[in-house]
């Protein structure tokens, strides 16, 4: 299968709200749809509404605009079949998701430049074919050009389903060299150091 990474840039920005708008993820319930805005540099302290689903679609056509949402695009011909936020951990960590379920993961030192891997969403009829693989090879390559000292994620130590499981499986990251350095209740921080 011929899947080809792109960096996400404001250039990409219909593609980006396209795969979300129409790809089943979360329980894709009506209103559901996330748009990975609660994963970024914004700083959630204050109030953001993530109250509908269109108001997150255009939180995502600013934070892109912004930088503020990072990652990766995988494509097979024009057709996106997966994404990866992939953003400098240092500078997540007042987004809304990070403040609500990552209090608990240490920071690391400044010296230590991190890129967090924090979602994954492919298409039902795209999973298992390597797609989020590819990915994060994709991520670990420009994270090591960009100057970075490791790439880290926060797997769950246990399968539960692919709606809670947005982080990957940790066996992607064990494959991939990743270690643990941390473990917390319910998640396992894996780091690759580069």
């Amino acid at each position: 299968m011929d899947i080809e990474i792109k960096r996400l840039t404001p250039e990409l920005t219909g593609d980006y709200l396209h795969f979300f708008d129409i790809t089943p993820h979360d329980d894709d319930t009506p209103g559901s749809k996330c748009y990975c805005v609660c994963w970024c540099s914004a700083d959630h302290r204050a109030a953001t509404d993530f109250s509908s689903q269109e108001k997150r679609r255009e939180l995502a056509r600013e934070y892109i605009k912004e930088g503020m949402i990072q990652g990766y695009l995988a494509y097979q011909g024009n057709r996106v079949v997966g994404w990866c936020n992939a953003n400098t951990k240092s500078v997540c960590q007042n987004c809304i998701s990070w403040l609500r379920f990552m209090q608990s993961v240490s920071i690391n030192d400044s010296s230590l430049k991190v890129k967090s891997v924090f979602c994954f969403v492919i298409p039902p009829d795209m999973q298992r074919k390597g797609i989020a693989t590819k990915l994060l090879e994709r991520v670990i390559e420009d994270a090591k050009k960009d100057g970075f000292d490791a790439v880290e994620s926060y797997p769950n130590k246990e399968f539960i389903n692919t709606a809670r499981d947005f982080m990957g499986p940790l066996k992607m990251y064990e494959k991939s060299s990743f270690t643990p350095v941390e473990e917390l209740k319910n998640i396992t921080v894996m780091r690759k150091c580069l």
